[in-house]
């Protein structure tokens, strides 16, 4: 009952901070007026207690519990945090008027959905070292692939000439890609070191389950690995890094989220 009551407070301070950024962002409701920094400290309190419910449940007496329900709130709130973090001293904030309201979902989906454990025993420095970082590179391209959409319509919105209140709240479309860049360059190393770690330390990483998860992520590594060089060589920028980095962040979905939802939820194998 405790626990619920904390993850019910957080879901409210996920979606209070979601509407402060959007009013403040538009300019309209009692909160438009709000300090930039209250809105963020509404969303580290959200943070902090998601982490306080969700914590307990990943690190159980039987080891580390990585099902479909807990691996989502997981990235969720690790994606939260991070682009607070990031806030504090980029414009970034807005994103989180999307963001926001997924990891308060992500947090009613675990405690609502009790599946049946993915529990890893006795794990070695080195797999929690693989796990952590393949994480952390998929809450940085998940918050890139969210910049890339905002791009989107930035970029829609300014080629029609009708560059709205919305639009004209946001930063510069340069200054827009390259945050898009920043977190793409951030997220491609963590994927590359979880790749790395992963052949290094996992003996079975080619085995049948995990086959389709190391190919999609191989490809997923190679699409952005090829939008960087693009960049680097060509000054790729617009719609043809917007693409990349969806198409990118998608592989990347499917080989985690897709085969967890396949396994878990449909076929029932853990």
């Amino acid at each position: 009952m405790h626990a619920q009551l904390i993850a019910n407070l957080a879901i409210v301070l996920y979606l209070a901070a979601s509407v402060i950024l959007a009013t403040r962002l538009v300019g309209i409701g009692p909160t438009a007026h709000w300090p930039r920094g209250g809105a963020l400290a509404v969303g580290f309190m959200a943070v902090a207690l998601h982490a306080g419910v969700l914590l307990p449940s990943l690190l159980g007496a039987r080891g580390l519990d990585l099902g479909f329900f807990n691996a989502s709130s997981l990235i969720a709130l690790l994606t939260a945090g991070l682009l607070l973090l990031a806030a504090l001293r980029k414009p970034v904030e807005n994103l989180g008027i999307a963001l926001l309201p997924i990891a308060a979902i992500s947090l009613v989906l675990t405690l609502s959905h009790q599946s049946q454990p993915v529990v890893e025993k006795s794990l070695s420095w080195q797999i929690e070292a693989h796990i952590l970082l393949s994480v952390l590179a998929y809450s940085i391209l998940g918050l890139a692939a969210f910049q890339a959409l905002l791009l989107a319509l930035q970029n829609h919105q300014l080629h029609n000439h009708r560059p709205g209140g919305f639009m004209r709240a946001l930063p510069p479309l340069q200054t827009m890609e390259a945050l898009l860049f920043q977190m793409i360059g951030t997220g491609f190393i963590l994927l590359s070191l979880s790749l790395f770690t992963g052949v290094l330390f996992l003996e079975d990483i080619f085995a049948q389950h995990l086959i389709h998860k190391t190919v999609l992520s191989l490809i997923a590594w190679t699409v952005f690995a090829g939008l960087l060089l693009g960049r680097k060589r060509h000054g790729w920028r617009g719609r043809k890094a917007i693409r990349w980095t969806l198409i990118g962040f998608g592989f990347l979905m499917l080989a985690y989220f897709g085969s967890k939802l396949v396994l878990e939820l449909l076929l029932g194998k853990y």
